[in-house]
């Protein structure tokens, strides 16, 4: 049997879990499925709690992933090496693509990976395998987060959207989003230091940055807007620590979604009843774990492509390492360490 390179979480808990291995490579693929070769992969925060172990995004997540070694990473680019039957009609051979994968299967942390070609794309022209596999993940969370979860709508004159971790992954493509494609007049981030602030503003094209650590509600309410908070992004941890001034800050009628976990949420108390606020999850894995949409992840994806070729959307990579354990395990350090700005990303050496 064929064998690849991998970097699995052989026992889940510490960074040093993840080792360098031979596995099999993936079989030829079937019906919907792309066999892919990985150029470049990216890592998110979801990686680091599936490898520590304590992922409850699913309540039943870890009796449907694939056994120990488990190979992580969801989002990636790499070269098409064979095409399933009810994929040929858009993929050939020796097509570069880029794509978010399933929580349920193998990850991107490998040499090989078989994907559902409905959650894939042609890589952007001009970009490096690096730079377009830093962008799906969040590129299809902020998406669904702000366009499917709170139905903004592109053109929203009367409405300002207040983005909680704004120099993040999530944050700093979900500015863009409102911005740079649904033109909301007024985009508000929240950011602790210089350099996060100005990456939210240069990169992520935010109009506004507030502090989050110190009280939110008053900066926003010093802004003087001349449209009202209509819609709250939370990326960051705690969700629970944000609830209160989303509420404050909301108007009547308004979204807030998060896709952080928490399992404190006091809303009661809050303005969220008397205001009539609706508040949601965003969770890119639903569509895969589930079986339902699973075209909508490719659409996005190209949609994207579209935007990164035209210079509407730029690309939020700050950071790229090697993919061996090395470079795999300080990604998972880095993203741990809360301090991350834009996308950590790792080449593929092999």
């Amino acid at each position: 049997m064929a064998q690849m390179t991998a970097i699995p979480v052989t026992e889940y808990g510490a960074p040093t879990n993840l080792q360098t291995t031979r596995l099999p490579k993936p079989s030829p693929p079937q019906g919907h499925d792309l066999l892919i070769q990985i150029k470049a992969c990216s890592v998110n925060p979801v990686d680091t709690k599936v490898r520590a172990g304590t992922y409850d995004d699913y309540p039943d997540y870890y009796t449907r992933t694939p056994s120990l070694p488990q190979i992580l990473g969801y989002d990636a680019a790499g070269i098409v090496e064979a095409v399933g039957a009810q994929a040929s009609a858009d993929f050939k051979e020796g097509d570069e693509v880029y794509y978010a994968g399933s929580p349920i299967r193998q990850g991107s942390n490998a040499e090989f990976q078989l994907v559902d070609a409905r959650s894939v794309a042609l890589k952007p022209g001009g970009l490096s395998f690096a730079q377009a596999a830093a962008m799906p993940l969040t590129w299809i969370t902020a998406w669904e987060a702000l366009v499917e979860r709170m139905g903004i709508r592109e053109g929203e004159e009367d409405a300002a959207l207040l983005i909680v971790n704004g120099s993040g992954g999530v944050g700093s493509v979900a500015s863009q989003i409102a911005r740079r494609v649904l033109k909301l007049p007024v985009v508000i981030t929240t950011t602790s230091r210089e350099e996060t602030s100005r990456f939210s503003k240069d990169v992520g094209g935010a109009t506004h940055t507030v502090n989050h650590r110190e009280d939110i509600v008053k900066q926003v309410e010093d802004l003087k807007l001349h449209v009202p908070v209509r819609y709250v992004f939370i990326t960051h941890t705690p969700t629970s620590g944000y609830l209160a001034p989303a509420a404050k800050i909301c108007a009547p009628f308004g979204k807030v979604c998060s896709i952080v976990q928490d399992k404190n949420m006091p809303m009661y108390g809050t303005e969220f009843m008397a205001k009539s606020l609706t508040f949601a999850w965003a969770l890119l894995g639903t569509k895969p774990y589930y079986g339902v949409d699973l075209e909508t992840h490719g659409r996005i994806l190209k949609e994207l492509t579209k935007y990164l070729e035209d210079g509407t959307v730029k690309c939020h990579l700050t950071q790229t390492l090697k993919m061996d354990e090395d470079g795999l395990r300080k990604a998972h350090e880095i993203i741990e360490g809360g301090k991350a700005i834009g996308k950590v990303a790792l080449e593929v050496p092999w």
